[in-house]
């Protein structure tokens, strides 16, 4: 990996993450978390974000999901947060609209360093595959919280499960491209008026303008 990298571990009595993240690569990537699903939508997530990822993740699935899941965010979140440094130089904002067959997803990120996701996303049907869908929240919350991202996430209309939360992912990914992206016209700049994007290398976020 080059550029903008980081190494994450985190390891808890529930989970054991393992998390090597490229922010300017193209797209490489090595998922086993245990949930096929779910690795399926992380997969979706590195290849459009252009993200080299390696991640490993052991839960408790004897138990359920969720702590997998949701520790999978906090590590990734936080390796995006180590990689992006003091956030200098990067367009900051990012959004995509996503069609995907009869849905269509609206997504907007601002690595602000204020931590809050806004998730209008509905489910007719409480799985796909291996993995609970009221899990999908859980996961970008923790990214949000972790990355210090303002995230947005809006189904504007679709029926299809699989294809809500696929374009969703999707539209995360190419929205958190763009947001990390280095803006030549910046020339190194913070781009906030305040002079910082809060916390850095995964410390508390703080509020940006």
């Amino acid at each position: 990996m080059t550029g903008r990298t980081a190494t994450i571990s985190r390891t808890t009595s529930e989970t054991a993450i393992a998390v090597r993240l490229g922010l300017d690569g193209s797209g490489n990537r090595r998922i086993a978390t245990g949930i096929g699903f779910f690795d399926h939508m992380l997969d979706q997530l590195a290849k459009h974000a252009l993200l080299d990822l390696d991640l490993e993740a052991k839960g408790d699935l004897h138990i359920d999901a969720h702590h997998t899941v949701e520790d999978t965010g906090l590590a990734l979140g936080r390796a995006i947060a180590t990689a992006l440094g003091d956030r200098a130089g990067i367009r900051r904002y990012g959004h995509a609209l996503i069609p995907m067959d009869e849905t269509l997803t609206r997504v907007a990120i601002d690595i602000s360093g204020r931590p809050y996701l806004v998730w209008k996303v509905a489910f007719s049907q409480p799985r796909l595959g291996d993995m609970d869908t009221e899990l999908f929240r859980e996961f970008f919350q923790a990214l949000a919280q972790e990355g210090g991202i303002t995230l947005h996430v809006e189904t504007l209309y679709g029926t299809n499960n699989h294809h809500i939360i696929e374009s969703a992912f999707k539209g995360v990914a190419r929205a958190l491209r763009e947001a990390v992206a280095i803006d030549p016209r910046m020339a190194g700049q913070i781009p906030s008026t305040k002079g910082t994007l809060g916390g850095t290398h995964g410390g508390s976020p703080g509020a940006a303008a």
